[in-house]
């Protein structure tokens, strides 16, 4: 599979690859489609750059720029200009996806990603990430902001913590109310 980078984005242009890659693992989102049915996708895909730096990591895509292929190394230095904290976000990404969940940019939840069980529109996320280096402070008011959040939307809010080359520690906040 062939995508292109354009700007901080990566677009497959032959319809039937994104196909097959939206429904191999939900990647990408079908341009124009805003709630997409795997047999309705006839169109591009557009990648998120996180999400186009693992597939070429693991082989499923090959990205190119002006007709130039681009390297996994190159690809990792525009993501590190692009996202803040890029190393630590790409080890949480890569954790979730390696144990096979589907993990979307969660921007929409004001968080970094949204992970699903099974994918967009088969079920919701069931999870919110933050991503949080090892010694960041993180008031009160931001775990509570982040946990009504989470709840308000009938998801559990994640503290990601990545520390070393592969050691994450993942801290979950649940809500409850005694009745």
């Amino acid at each position: 599979m062939k995508g292109e980078l354009i700007e901080n984005r990566i677009v497959v242009w032959n319809r039937r690859e994104s196909r097959d890659l939206f429904a191999n693992g939900y990647y990408g989102k079908p341009i124009g489609i805003p709630k997409p049915n795997v047999n309705d996708i006839n169109v591009p895909l557009i990648l998120d750059l996180i999400e186009g730096c693992y597939l070429q990591e693991t082989s499923k895509i090959k990205i190119t720029k002006d007709g130039k292929k681009v390297s996994l190394d190159a690809l990792i230095k525009i993501c590190e200009k692009e996202y803040h904290n890029f190393g630590k976000k790409y080890q949480v990404y890569k954790d979730f996806r390696d144990k096979g969940y589907v993990i979307n940019p969660g921007i929409k939840f004001g968080c970094d990603f949204a992970v699903y069980q099974k994918g967009p529109g088969i079920d919701h996320a069931p999870y919110l990430i933050q991503v949080y280096n090892k010694n960041d402070n993180i008031s009160s008011t931001a775990v509570v902001l982040a946990g009504r959040l989470a709840s308000s939307v009938k998801k559990q809010f994640i503290l990601a913590i990545p520390h070393g080359k592969d050691k994450i520690d993942y801290l979950a906040l649940d809500w409850w109310k005694a009745n």
